[in-house]
């Protein structure tokens, strides 16, 4: 029997793709060009092939081999690795050959949150200077993609850049003013994953062994009501989008400014805020790379569910580590700014605070307090150097040795003094008051209202008393959404937030 010429054509076609008929040796997102590799931990490597192919590895004086699964993915290991400047090469070798140039051994930091996590360089109050000056070799950063999952992912878009002036302007400015001080301490190169989206809630980083845990119940529960609300809420959005379009576009094309925000669509299937979905999108896929440690700022939308925050906040960091499987990572975070949201003597922010500081229960773990350095009128505060630095002063001190003073005061213990109470503090360096006033202190007597109070600094101590209280049972300190907060260390380190009741 001939072959006909049409079939004798894909034939030939099919000749001629060669390669394309295999599925060539790729892998995983974090190994390409200008990559960063931990130092001082076996570091997996990872990625696809054709099923049971032979897939080699080289990097410097090791090479490892391995076969991919039936599934076509494959896993090495190298061994540790020192902390390099020297540029290397990353060699895989299968099928195909591919060669991954100017890799860097450090330290790799994955940033992670919602939009002052990713609030970029570009817009901060340093940028102009920042940017221009910003080139170093030592500093790498590489934006994942954001995506949505039900299911854990394995792959990922993003690039490694390495910082200049054309690059640093998009990284995080947070992630990156950390990595410039701690690559300006020790020397050692640093590597910024920035896994983060703007608006994202807690619940959608958390990983889907947590999510199905009891801690996560509530949350389990409040999404199954969401999604049956859905269709008619996604019905009563329809024609609010429409309108808002055929306004938008009228004015368009009268030549007239429109600033009326889109309405906003409910969530439901394929949204941000699906449980589990943006580590599955975003986390999973770079899951189990050897890594440092983690960088976390986000809170600002579950701000309305401290008391949730309290206990799905630890857990999200033992999901983490767990999956990561490296031992108890330091785990850094930014305890929220001050921000009036719509109501700057209200609590809402107070509570998520403390929700936040409860995680510092667990080992290895680190609270940066900004409440000095954010915006009353802007969710998003555009003076980030000093919270990327008091991130770096953390690590400093708890990862890489250095004797620095990481933290403003604590709070220790407070007692009833005559009509007041006397608090003392762990101060982390000598107390200060720089403002005129040491103001931010508040005493309740028995009806537990709040009034604000007069504080005298004394030592490690501070004595709080109020005219108006004349029996109080309990002091707070800057326990509002955006406080007047007064109490410093030498360092120009805030204190920490704190309350004696527990109302």
């Amino acid at each position: 029997m001939k072959s006909s010429p049409r079939l004798l054509q894909l034939i030939f076609a099919l000749f001629a793709c060669g390669v394309s008929l295999r599925a060539e040796v790729r892998p995983a997102p974090l190994f390409q060009n200008n990559a960063v590799l931990q130092r001082d931990k076996p570091v997996p490597v990872w990625g696809t092939a054709e099923p049971g192919e032979q897939v080699s590895i080289t990097f410097g004086t090791q090479t490892k081999s391995t076969h991919a699964g039936a599934d076509g993915r494959w896993m090495v290991t190298l061994d540790p690795l020192a902390a390099s400047v020297k540029p290397g090469t990353l060699i895989l070798k299968a099928s195909n050959t591919l060669t991954l140039n100017n890799i860097l051994v450090g330290d790799v930091w994955l940033a992670s949150g919602q939009s002052n996590m990713e609030f970029i360089v570009r817009r901060t109050n340093d940028a102009t200077v920042d940017v221009a000056a910003s080139a170093n070799p030592l500093i790498r950063h590489i934006k994942i993609e954001q995506r949505v999952a039900d299911e854990a992912a394995t792959n990922a878009k993003g690039a490694w850049e390495i910082a200049t002036p054309k690059t640093t302007g998009v990284f995080s400015a947070v992630a990156y003013y950390f990595a410039r001080d701690v690559v300006a301490a020790t020397g050692i190169p640093v590597g910024i994953v920035n896994a983060s989206v703007s608006g994202s809630q807690i619940e959608a980083w958390l990983d889907p062994d947590t999510l199905k845990a009891p801690v996560a119940a509530d949350v389990r529960s409040a999404w199954a009501k969401t999604l049956e609300a859905f269709p008619a809420r996604s019905a009563e959005h329809i024609p609010k989008q429409k309108a808002w379009e055929q306004a938008k576009a009228k004015a368009e094309a009268e030549g007239q400014p429109f600033t009326t925000t889109a309405p906003y669509a409910p969530p439901g299937p394929g949204h941000k805020h699906t449980p589990a979905s943006l580590f599955n999108g975003m986390v999973n896929p770079v899951v189990p790379a050897a890594i440092c440690g983690v960088l976390w700022y986000q809170g600002e939308q579950n701000a309305v569910r401290a008391a949730q925050y309290r206990t799905l906040f630890p857990a999200m960091i033992s999901g983490w580590r767990a999956k990561f499987a490296q031992g108890d990572i330091p785990f850094y975070w930014v305890q929220l700014a001050n921000f009036a949201a719509d109501e700057p003597q209200g609590t809402r922010w107070a509570f998520l605070r403390e929700a936040q500081a409860n995680a510092l229960s667990l080992p290895k773990t680190g609270q940066v307090v900004a409440m000095d350095v954010g915006d009353v009128s802007d969710i998003h505060p555009r003076n980030k150097v000093p919270v990327g630095r008091r991130l770096a002063r953390i690590a400093l001190a708890r990862h890489y040795g250095f004797k620095v003073i990481d933290n403003g005061p604590r709070y220790l213990s407070a007692a009833r003094e005559g009509a007041g109470f006397r608090v003392k503090f762990e101060p982390y360096g000598k107390l200060r008051a720089p403002l005129n006033a040491l103001v931010g202190f508040e005493l309740a007597g028995e009806d537990k209202v709040f009034r604000p109070a007069q504080a005298k600094l004394e030592r490690d101590t501070v004595l709080v008393t109020s005219p108006e209280v004349t029996a109080p049972v309990a002091v707070r300190y800057a326990w509002r959404n955006a406080p007047e907060a007064g109490l410093f260390n030498d360092d120009g380190l805030p204190a920490a937030p704190f309350r004696t009741d527990n109302w």
